[in-house]
């Protein structure tokens, strides 16, 4: 069974291209999808960094 994962900020199969500008702009900004199911997750920023939370996979912190 193959296994495919998305981009976290497009949502996009990551197989679809390169993705370059969706990772310049991760630099600055968090998550969107999830990488795993691609749902689109819950974002909170705060000053002292994000969190994203898929309800399916938990939770991710930067």
């Amino acid at each position: 069974m193959e296994t495919t994962t998305y981009c976290d900020r497009c949502g996009r199969p990551d197989a679809d291209g390169p993705h370059d500008a969706c990772r310049a702009a991760r630099a600055m900004e968090p998550p969107r999808y999830c990488p795993a199911c691609r749902r689109r997750m819950i974002v909170q920023v705060t000053p002292l960094g994000w969190t994203a939370r898929c309800s399916e996979h938990g939770e991710t912190r930067g």
